[in-house]
């Protein structure tokens, strides 16, 4: 997965505003820890999309 660290200094959490870490091919939320998918190195920032904790 190539994000730009530039991007993920800005980039939020759709859901509670949290900051995001990449993990695999995810970017997890450090508040609310919902898994958001990354295809193609796009970000995929949607709620509906998100894995939830488990």
């Amino acid at each position: 997965m190539k994000i730009d660290p530039r991007l993920l200094d800005i980039i939020r959490c759709p859901d509670c505003q949290g900051l995001l870490a990449p993990v695999a091919e995810e970017l997890v939320c450090q508040g609310c820890g919902l898994a958001y998918p990354v295809r193609d190195d796009i970000p995929v920032l949607l709620v509906d999309e998100a894995r939830r904790p488990a």
